[in-house]
């Protein structure tokens, strides 16, 4: 018996895929690169120690830093070396650094950003569940803190003491909790200002 012919194959053409466009990855702005995150400041800030700031000097990433002030109130940048920085505000400190970099560069371009605030804090001791230092980084007021470090049941809330500081001289401000919770006496829930202490018998 003859054997039937294998029927031949006819070959498939191979397609290809359509070619993918594959997305340019583009290098970040160099206003992101340069310019870190920046912190709410209050209108009344200085700079004070242990305050984390950035100086970055246009055009010279050799002479710009990320630097903390001293707790002698200095900081220290590349070839300028220290400058006072504390009691300023970020313009004024500014001003400072592109004057003494003028001695050594041509018409120093300098911007001063704040990137962590640490020198204002209020305190806050006593019959409270969270003693301690609290960051003041925006406006607080003395029930908002004491709301914070949770006043003890066994507190005497009637005699609780704001210790201040003002023109040199120490101040013993009057807190009675009990009665703002009645509401009376609203005016004596001011708004706490750096240094500020909270004592709760």
């Amino acid at each position: 018996m003859a054997q039937q012919p294998e029927p031949v194959q006819t070959p498939q053409p191979v397609v290809s895929p359509p070619p993918t466009t594959a997305t340019p990855v583009l290098p970040a702005p160099a206003s992101v690169m340069t310019h870190p995150p920046t912190v709410v400041i209050p209108g009344n800030y200085t700079i004070g120690p242990d305050d984390i700031l950035s100086v970055v000097f246009w055009r010279d990433k050799e002479m710009s830093a990320d630097v903390v002030v001293r707790p002698d109130g200095r900081v220290t940048l590349p070839l300028v070396n220290d400058v006072v920085a504390a009691g300023l505000t970020p313009e004024q400190l500014r001003d400072r650094i592109r004057d003494e970099a003028a001695k050594y560069v041509e018409e120093p371009t300098v911007t001063v950003v704040v990137k962590q605030i640490n020198s204002r804090k209020v305190y806050v001791s006593g019959m409270v569940a969270r003693p301690g230092a609290y960051p003041l980084s925006g406006t607080i007021t003395v029930l908002q803190l004491l709301s914070l470090a949770g006043v003890s049941e066994f507190a005497d809330d009637k005699k609780i003491l704001i210790m201040r500081v003002e023109s040199g001289k120490a101040l013993a401000l009057k807190f009675n909790l009990r009665d703002l919770k009645k509401g009376k006496n609203l005016q004596q829930n001011i708004e706490l200002k750096p240094g500020d202490t909270i004592v709760v018998p």
